[in-house]
């Protein structure tokens, strides 16, 4: 699948959340949405870039960008990790890693220099337009989300 780039339309989605609502991509149209997609619930690089965000997220709010977690987990797992952590903002669950692959976010990748086939930990910036402003992809989990903030600001 390829990367997403700059201008880019942003792959419509449809998701579950941790509570069993759907959250559709056109509820944003009109305003911009950080959506970041990660390996799986509470293991550590994972709850560490949860967390980071989570801290931040008064600042995202601020920026009126709302902040969205995507991963592969059950809406069970979601809901033991935002009560775990006290996350603050939605996670979804892509349970058939569609809209993974379509942002570009599934694929092929290096683990302890063997090729795996998994999620691609990252991030995308959705402009009021619909289209790509910012992707992060194969981010390191720890400070991300001040990258993010940064590239917010400039």
């Amino acid at each position: 699948m390829p990367k997403l780039q700059l201008g880019d339309d942003a792959p419509q989605f449809s998701l579950p959340d941790q509570d069993g609502r759907v959250v559709s991509s056109s509820q944003f149209k009109g305003s911009k949405v950080l959506v970041y997609f990660y390996p799986k619930d509470d293991t550590p690089g994972c709850t560490k870039e949860a967390c980071q965000f989570n801290e931040n997220l008064q600042a995202f709010q601020q920026a009126k960008v709302p902040v969205i977690g995507i991963s592969a987990d059950s809406a069970a797992s979601h809901v033991k990790f935002r009560n775990k952590h006290g996350l603050q903002f939605p996670l979804l669950t892509d349970s058939s890693r569609q809209v993974m692959e379509q942002f570009g976010a599934y694929g092929q990748k290096m683990m302890y220099g063997k090729p795996v086939t998994g999620v691609i930990r990252s991030t995308f910036l959705i402009g009021a337009d619909g289209k790509i402003e910012q992707a992060w992809y194969s981010v390191k989990a720890d400070g991300h989300a001040a990258k993010v903030l940064e590239g917010l600001r400039a």
